[in-house]
């Protein structure tokens, strides 16, 4: 398994590209907003990857200890199967 980040704002460390978005099978995303933004941006290019949203608030720091957890628990609970 491979994976990557990317953020959808242009001061993102990493900013989303067509090519990733082209690559992924699956992509994770925090809030419903995210999501609408990603499907209005790369719509075309979302032709195979699944798009999940994880219902987390995006206010947490990098890393934050909270927000680690949650991504530890939601993310866990979606098999791959069950992704594609």
């Amino acid at each position: 398994m491979e994976t990557a980040s990317a953020g959808l704002v242009p001061d993102a460390e990493e900013e989303c590209s067509a090519e990733l978005v082209e690559w992924a099978d699956i992509i994770f995303v925090m809030e419903k907003a995210h999501r609408t933004k990603l499907k209005r941006r790369f719509g075309a290019h979302l032709k195979r990857a699944r798009v999940i949203c994880l219902d987390i608030p995006d206010d947490y720091a990098f890393m934050q200890p909270e927000l680690v957890a949650l991504l530890e628990r939601k993310v866990g609970a979606v098999s791959v199967t069950d992704a594609m």
